[in-house]
């Protein structure tokens, strides 16, 4: 059973269905069910929905397959396979992306000056205000000087645990490290 929050909110995020059922197809995969038709029948989803969830997966880069042809019948077999470190170079990737977005924010805030609406919290630079002549550009109001500092701070700290944050993920009878 797949229990990282991390691994899950990807995975939600990947598959985009309804059904709760989904995550069951990949819990299939990694405890070794290897065919779209053994995951259908252990997860009691329809073939074409179990099918569309490993596809997506496929899409994803975090299952891979190979295909056989069985002699007797000439008809072919997926044999499925789930790609753990796929998935924790995604987690680890996303885990960047937010790091460097936050680095970018921090980078913003410090160098500008912000002044605010106090009638309705419209924020402007300094050079956004000054264009408006320090005047909301939404209800007409003076804006007034707005203390970022404390805003910094709380960016620094988040900034701070990302750096820090030691990603474990972990799957049934496995954990890895990604940092």
């Amino acid at each position: 059973m797949l229990k990282d929050p991390l691994v899950l909110e990807l995975l939600n995020e990947i598959i985009q269905e309804e059904d709760e059922g989904s995550i069951s197809v990949v819990e299939c995969l990694v405890d070794g069910k290897v065919t779209d038709e053994e995951i259908a029948e252990e997860t009691e989803l329809r073939l074409n929905i179990v099918r569309r969830i490993l596809y997506k997966l496929y899409d994803a880069g975090i299952a891979s397959y190979k295909r056989s042809k069985d002699p007797e019948t000439q008809w072919y077999t997926y044999s499925w396979k789930f790609e753990q470190d796929k998935i924790i170079d995604m987690i680890k990737s996303k885990h960047e992306e937010v790091l460097k977005e936050l680095r970018e924010c921090l980078k913003y805030e410090e160098n500008n000056i912000f002044f605010e609406c106090k009638t309705n919290n419209c924020r402007c630079s300094f050079e956004e205000a000054s264009e408006n002549n320090f005047v909301c550009p939404e209800c007409g109001n003076e804006l007034e000087y707005k203390d970022n500092s404390v805003f910094i701070n709380k960016l620094k700290e988040e900034i701070n645990f990302y750096e820090s944050d030691n990603l474990s993920i972990s799957f049934e009878g496995s954990s890895q490290n990604s940092k």
